[in-house]
């Protein structure tokens, strides 16, 4: 067997393979005899079928598949020793009709190969990083809530001002169907409030989502969409009402502190809204982290420069699917995750040059605290090892779960590279501040 390369330019390859009747000629025959053994074929006592016959029958299918496992074995051989970095997969040239009664075959393959390139994480300019607080008005209106969840509720007949509202929001078209529990003070216009005052259960309402609340992020949640989605979105929705209530609000005292916290947990309104704080910030700092890793992602894309192999990822995409495509719309799927694609060789480099790894121990690590989260959510604050490494080993026995993970544990090995590597600054405000600079009114 020979084995040689043509390098087109710095991004594509072909790989011929030459492979002579030595490489194959034992294996073929000692399956061919192998197969006389159990041929049944009628005329011919089993095991005395003439080798003749056998070959004729046999031969050609026998001597593609050996070949054609050589073949592979060695492409992935000869990528691997000469540490060549590929795209996609190699793609076999196209060739004039195989002649198997021939003695030697050759075959190409073309090679896509991945760029060179490096990555520079200093920016000129700095990437802000939020420090996003719970301000007073924030942690007064989470201890409002907190007393009407939890205080005394009637049923009424029909809905006014101060009304606690269950009803249904759907939109078929959208496929919107989504039950929540709604007080007028939460829409935008009084014409809204005027629609609901004096309805009672089983009346249908119908609302245009434009300008229904004041900030479309309350949109999202209350018709269960996408962030993007939400944003300008206008169509008309219908709200059937299910449940109409009242609600006193619960006293700030020590039997509510230990409904919330656990005996003794909190012991003062003081205290209650240092919880609060302490909690709200916990979530603030996820969320701030994740806008810091997309700007960052945004920034290395756009500021990362190599070229990429398009025609030949362009051909590859064509097969590469379960359902084969033409050009065009291999084209149009290169183009939609080109940007993907390279952030991928991104994030590859600098793993490589950083020597970030990510290991077993590490997403078992992630997925334990995961889980702990979890079982505290549910009152099981104290799990022991044991539990958490039973259900651990159950949850990454999916390899969905395991390849989850696993993104999340790297999200994070680079998130904390880019803290210490990036040109960032910091830029502390409220939470109600931070969602109209980064999202404003789109």
């Amino acid at each position: 067997m020979n084995i040689t390369r043509e390098n087109i330019d710095a991004l594509n390859a072909v790989v011929k393979i030459e492979i002579v009747k030595e490489d194959y000629n034992d294996k073929v025959e000692k399956i061919l005899v192998d197969y006389r053994k159990t041929a049944n074929i009628p005329g011919f006592r089993k095991g005395q079928v003439p080798m003749g016959m056998v070959k004729k029958q046999y031969g050609q299918s026998v001597l593609a598949d050996e070949v054609n496992k050589l073949l592979q074995g060695a492409l992935s051989n000869y990528l691997t020793e000469e540490k060549l970095d590929v795209l996609g997969q190699p793609l076999p040239k196209q060739q004039d009709e195989i002649n198997w009664d021939a003695d030697s075959f050759s075959f190409e393959f073309e090679l896509g190969l991945s760029p060179k390139f490096d990555v520079e994480l200093k920016s000129k300019k700095a990437i802000t990083h939020y420090n996003i607080i719970a301000d007073d008005k924030m942690i007064d209106e989470q201890i409002e809530r907190i007393q009407k969840q939890y205080g005394k509720v009637t049923p009424q007949e029909d809905v006014t001002k101060d009304s606690e509202i269950t009803g249904t929001f759907k939109n078929e078209e959208k496929e919107i169907d989504n039950t929540v529990t709604i007080t007028l003070d939460q829409f935008k216009g009084k014409a809204t409030e005027k629609l609901f005052i004096g309805a009672k259960v089983g009346d249908v309402i119908t609302l245009k989502t434009k300008g229904l609340y004041a900030d479309d992020h309350e949109l999202m949640n209350a018709l269960k969409i996408e962030h993007d989605d939400a944003h300008g979105l206008d169509i008309e929705v219908s709200f059937t009402i299910t449940g109409i209530n009242s609600r006193e609000a619960a006293d700030l005292d020590q039997e509510l502190f230990d409904k919330l916290f656990g005996k003794d947990g909190v012991k003062s309104v003081s205290e209650l809204k240092g919880k609060i704080k302490e909690d709200a910030e916990k979530q603030f700092v996820q969320q701030s982290d994740q806008k810091l890793l997309n700007d960052i992602t945004e920034y290395l894309v756009d500021n990362t420069k190599f070229d990429l192999p398009e025609a030949f990822l362009t051909k590859w995409m064509q097969v590469a699917g379960e359902k084969q495509l033409d050009e065009a719309a291999a084209k149009e799927e290169y183009n939609k995750s080109e940007k993907s694609l390279r952030y991928q060789l991104i994030e590859g480099k600098l793993m490589q040059d950083n020597d970030l790894k990510v290991d077993f121990e590490d997403v078992k690590t992630n997925a334990k605290g995961m889980i702990k989260m979890q079982m505290a959510q549910f009152g099981q604050l104290n799990p022991s090892e044991k539990e958490l490494d039973d259900i651990a080993a159950r949850v990454l026995g999916n390899q969905d779960e395991v390849r989850r993970i696993s993104e999340q544990v790297v999200s994070q090995k680079l998130l904390d590279l880019y803290k210490e590597k990036a040109n960032i600054k910091t830029k502390e405000m409220s939470y109600e501040a931070f969602v109209k600079e980064v999202y404003g009114d789109k």
